[in-house]
Order: structure tokens, then sequence, then C-alpha cells
């Protein structure tokens, strides 16, 4: 007797999942072809080197401790070299780092006064950037001067404007009220981490990823309550439930007393999660709506392409009612959150070799809030220096 060829029910199940998979996939490819066709329903990714941070904007280039009185700091923003100065009155200016003469780097010269002398020919630049004396010359034959940048000072950080300097004034200056208030205690802290920047965003308002901190925060289960967006910022809300494990030393002396696992006790505290382009914040209140902690954060670019930022935080802790608890436990505190930025700083660079590595962003996002913070980024940012460059040679 002949078999049927009519599939039976279970090949016809096995065979309607293979096709959903199929058409879920991202890439498929033509029979007979290696190369691959493009799904028509591809899920949000974000083209890290598509945009970057946008200059407009006023940036922490370096902390005020590093810029001593009568002397010259040299940093860098997304590879643009820029020289700090601090005159002997005390006065921080910002010029382009070079010396119009034979480019040679302006940081390594001497202050004198009110203005910067280039070391190799002595010619001197005030805070304008505007060559005043060339000591062999005098004052009569005086070239061009070099770039000057918008620059301020506040809570202990030198900030520049590094893009269009006729912007400056119009330009949101950020807003960190808790770091000069006395009822707070503040660590300033700060380092390299090799990552595009957008990958810092993304890893500060994802709370989702608490299992990374388990070993200092034990089991903890995070929930989103609520996100908002205006024009120039984008936040969340949440609220955290500890699941196992004891309260750390770090998180008690935040909130001013020791919590266990009890329901009563969960889902109290909300912590907000803001990008405010092109800076972050994270405030915990309690349910009195008292603010324990304040978290303000800055990513600077250091090269052109991106790929590296010296991150410039300031986290604010509110003074408990008893006096010098917090100063005497300060360490303990320094202790544990160094731990938790160790960690996140570890997982980001392990995203940015992954990406460099497979040559795209291959990420499958899911979660809502991270998928609208990505198309914020993107909007916020400007186009990368090597497309428009190729667009620029293309007009040619």
């Amino acid at each position: 007797m002949r078999r049927s060829r009519e599939p039976s029910q279970a090949r016809r199940s096995i065979r309607t999942v293979i096709q959903r998979r199929r058409c879920t996939c991202t890439q498929r490819y033509r029979r007979g072809s290696r190369k691959p066709v493009l799904s028509k329903n591809p899920p949000a990714r974000r083209a890290i080197c598509a945009a970057d941070i946008h200059p407009d904007h006023w940036y922490p280039l370096a902390w005020s401790h590093e810029v001593g009185r009568a002397k010259a700091h040299g940093v860098r923003f997304a590879s643009d070299p820029i020289v700090l100065v601090r005159t002997e009155s005390g006065k921080v200016f910002a010029l382009e780092d070079r010396c119009a003469h034979r480019q040679v780097p302006l940081h390594a010269g001497v202050v004198d006064g009110e203005s910067i002398r280039y070391c190799y020919h002595g010619w001197t630049y005030d805070c304008t950037g505007r060559c005043t004396d060339i000591p062999y010359l005098g004052r009569d034959r005086l070239p061009n001067g070099v770039r000057a940048y918008p620059c301020r000072e506040e809570a202990g950080l030198i900030f520049v404007f590094t893009g269009d300097p006729s912007a400056a004034d119009d330009a949101k200056f950020p807003q960190i009220v808790s770091a000069t208030d006395k009822a707070y205690k503040t660590r300033r802290f700060g380092r390299e981490v090799k990552c595009h920047y957008t990958f810092m965003h993304e890893n500060l308002m994802d709370m989702n990823h608490q299992f990374l901190h388990r070993r200092q925060m034990g089991s903890m289960r995070a929930r989103s309550c609520g996100r908002r967006r205006g024009e120039d910022w984008i936040e969340v809300d949440y609220v955290f439930a500890r699941e196992a494990g004891k309260q750390p030393i770090g998180e008690a002396l935040v909130f001013g007393q020791t919590r266990g696992t009890k329901d009563e006790e969960s889902y109290k505290d909300v912590m907000t999660v803001r990008t405010e382009y092109p800076y972050q914040t994270l405030k915990i209140r309690t349910k009195d709506d008292t603010m324990v902690m304040d978290l303000w954060i800055a990513y600077v670019p250091l090269d052109a392409e991106q790929r590296t930022n010296r991150t410039f935080g300031l986290l604010s802790i509110h003074r408990p009612k008893i006096p010098f608890v917090l100063d005497a436990a300060w360490p303990l505190l320094v202790w544990f959150t160094e731990r938790i930025f160790k960690e996140d700083r570890w997982i980001v660079e392990r995203e940015q070799e992954a990406h460099d590595r497979q040559g795209a962003d291959h990420n499958h996002e899911v979660f809502p809030v991270i998928v609208d913070l990505r198309a914020f980024l993107m909007e916020r940012g400007v186009p990368t220096r090597a497309k428009a460059a190729l667009t620029a040679g293309a007009c040619i």
C-alpha cells in the first residue's frame, strides 16, 4: 500500500514553526546564493557610528584642581586639542592648543600674568586667542591668533563650550545644585572609559541590569513605572524590591537606615534616571519625597572616533540628622560605589569590543525605554566626521 504524501499534523506544525522563525529573522539568504537578504521588519538598532556627540553644549573638560594658578593644562574633546589656562589672578580661559607659529602645543608654554607664552619662540596669547607679542618682532607685525573657546568654572569643574561660540550664551548650562548645597556631601569621580558615549547613557538608564551587581547589591528587582520625554530630555522612573541577600552598607548610608526584604519595604523609593542631552542625572527620593541621592554625570569623547570618553561625575548624598555620621562612614561609601562603577565600566567596554569585532550593532533591544533613548540620542547628535567628509568630498 502506497503511503500518502500528505504531511501529518505534527509535520505541519513543525513546518509552521520553521516558517515563522524564518519570517522573524533579520537576515535570510536567496536560494542558491550566499548573499544575505534583509528582512522587511528588522529590529530597531543603534547605528553607533552614525552620530557624534553634539559639540554645541557646555562640556566639563577638567576638574578645577587640575589647573593650578599660573598653570596650563592640555585636554581633548573628540581629538581636538584644547589648552586650559589659569592666570595669575585665578581666571580660567580656553584656547586651541597650538601656537600659530610652529603648531607646538601651547600647554607646554608658560603663563605670564593674564596671558600664555609659547615655549619655543615666546609668542604671547591673551584670553581671546589674539597674539599680543612676538619678542623679536615687537607688537607692530602680529599674525593671526588661535581659536578661543567660551569657558566657565562651576562646582569644581571647568566647562568649555566646544561648538559654535556664538551659540554659547543661549545654550543651557547644566544645573548642578546638590554639589554646592551644604545639606549634601559630594563625591567627585571619573576616569576614562573605552566605549562610545551612547553605551554609557544606556547603562545608567537601563536598571534591568541589576544581575550584574548581584555581588554588591544582592538580588534586586527593578520595575519601571513611567517614562516621559521633552524636547531635549527623556526620563524613566524605577522602583526596587530586594528579593534576597542583605542590604549592603553603602546602600544603608544612602538611605540613612537599614532595610530588609519585607514586602512593606519594597517599591517605596523612586529612582528617576534622566538624559538631559548631553548630561545624565539619577535622583532617588524616599516615600516622603526626600531626595537622598543626586548623581550628575557627563561623558566627554576624547578621540575622533569617539570610542573613548572621560567621565565626570558628581555623586551627592543627603546628610542624615546625626551630624558627622556620613563623614565618618564616607570611605565605605566610596569603596561601595567604586565597585559598582567598576562593574559598569567593565561591561560597557565589553559591549564596545563586541561592536567593533562584529563591525556593526547586532543588539536586539526589547526594552522600550532604551529603544526610545537610542532614537533620542540619534536625534540630538550630529553626523559623524567621516560621513561629513565623504559628503563634502562628493560635492567637490
